[in-house]
């Protein structure tokens, strides 16, 4: 999506700077909003995508004085409003107000330790894969109001196929309810200079994981 969400490449916000023996939670909390979230997605009501694009659609001064976990929180209460599983005067409240809407899915203990397992998001392939390895390409420079995974700063660039990862889900329509739509996906690898231009270090490479419908023939 074209928002803040999407920071790579971007000026400005100064060097990464790493946490010595970062926990993996600073507040109590943080790990609470990682349980609901988990207990949420167990549902099957929206799919990672959607989640992502959730919190992609913050205002960006709220985005920005948000921490990772606030982020996750404040994508969270969107979905759970939009679903109608809440009402923006519990929300207020901080307890229910209204009958509980019915849930396709329940968490039990026993249900747990699926919620750990990581997703499979490979399908059968519907076609088959337009490039392969070595093969020029050039990404898209697109710019959808909603969410995609090709990166602004690898729009309308040039690069090299480096090897097929299958046939996935598709998360620009999965993100906004409109069906799995499985795409080929490229490791494609782009020189610094091509993305940064010539002040790039020479020796400088990056690879992105791209979707066929962002790459056309160079």
């Amino acid at each position: 999506m074209n928002s803040l969400h999407d920071m790579g490449g971007m000026h400005g916000f100064g060097p990464v700077e790493a946490e010595l023996n970062e926990p993996p939670f600073h507040q109590p909390w943080e790990g609470r909003v990682l349980a609901m979230q988990r207990a949420m997605g167990f549902t099957r009501l929206w799919t990672i995508d959607a989640g992502r694009a959730s919190m992609e659609a913050l205002p960006p001064l709220q985005y920005l004085g948000s921490s990772y976990y606030e982020r996750w929180f404040l994508g969270l209460e969107h979905r759970l409003l939009q679903r109608g599983l809440v009402e923006a005067d519990e929300l207020a409240a901080g307890h229910a107000l209204h009958p509980p809407a019915p849930l396709p899915r329940r968490l039990t203990p026993d249900d747990v330790p699926k919620t750990l397992v990581r997703g499979n998001f490979e399908r059968p392939a519907t076609a088959v894969a337009r490039f392969k390895p070595g093969d020029r390409v050039r990404t898209r420079n697109i710019n959808p109001p909603t969410h995609t995974r090709l990166p602004r700063y690898a729009r309308g660039k040039q690069g090299v196929v480096e090897a097929v990862r299958g046939c996935h889900v598709f998360p620009d329509t999965a993100a906004i309810d409109a069906g799995e739509n499985p795409q080929w996906l490229y490791a494609v690898v782009f020189s610094g200079r091509e993305l940064w231009g010539e002040d790039t270090d020479p020796s400088l490479k990056v690879s992105i994981e791209a979707f066929e419908p962002y790459l056309e023939p160079a």
